[in-house]
């Protein structure tokens, strides 16, 4: 029985259930979409994600596009492994300790863009943020496909989608891979640690005071809040 569903929904997404198939065959489909360059739609420990090949910058192209995003709003890398996120870092030893102490999990942490990285994924800012998600699945399709450039799978200025009801709203990416609800919800939380004091940019699943604990004082940039276009 085929667990793959051309058009299964309104917007003509491919569709994978990931919850019937093996992880090893799900992550094979996302990094063969992902190689031709195409856009995939995954699941995280906070909400969907939709993502491409980082080099293939006509697939980040279509990512602005898909979600009708302000080409002043960056992409995000995310990893398989905390030791591939921290070869971007630089030796940058926040970010090693935040890292060491919430990663795999729902933190993005925002670096200086290594040269490796396009401009174009971080819209041209100086700086560009990593993620490694704690969710087994995803770091399956991570580990199998590389790195991928990606943001919050939702039309920019619409809630994040977590999972469940509601594909049909979702951007037209080439393949989605359906994975039931998230086990957060909501969006991760985001740092800056390019300065000596680690700044918080955006309130998500991880608070202020779990950051303190284990980073010493942070800032937190006014206006901070849970954001519904990440």
């Amino acid at each position: 029985m085929s667990h793959v569903f051309p058009g299964a929904h309104g917007n003509g997404m491919r569709t994978i259930d990931a919850r019937t198939m093996p992880e090893e065959l799900v992550a094979s489909e996302a990094a063969r979409v992902v190689r031709a360059g195409g856009t995939v739609i995954f699941p995280t420990d906070t909400v969907y994600g939709i993502g491409c090949d980082p080099k293939r910058l006509d697939a980040v192209a279509r990512i602005f596009r898909l979600k009708r995003r302000p080409l002043t709003k960056p992409l995000a890398l995310h990893f398989g492994t905390v030791a591939e996120l921290l070869e971007y870092a630089d030796g940058n030893a926040l970010a090693v300790t935040a890292a060491r102490c919430f990663l795999p999990g729902p933190l993005t942490l925002i670096v200086e863009r290594p040269p490796s990285v396009h401009e174009s994924v971080t819209a041209g800012l100086a700086a560009v943020g990593l993620r490694v998600p704690g969710h087994a699945l995803c770091r399956t399709i991570l580990a199998s496909c590389g790195p991928l450039a990606a943001t919050s799978a939702n039309r920019s200025g619409a809630p994040a989608f977590s999972g469940g009801a509601g594909h049909d709203a979702l951007p037209a990416a080439d393949l989605l891979i359906d994975d039931g609800p998230t086990a957060f919800e909501t969006e991760s939380t985001v740092v800056d640690v390019t300065r000596a004091v680690a700044r918080v940019i955006r309130v998500g699943v991880i608070t202020v005071e779990q950051l303190e604990r284990r980073l010493g004082p942070v800032e937190t940039v006014a206006g901070a809040r849970r954001s519904e276009d990440a």
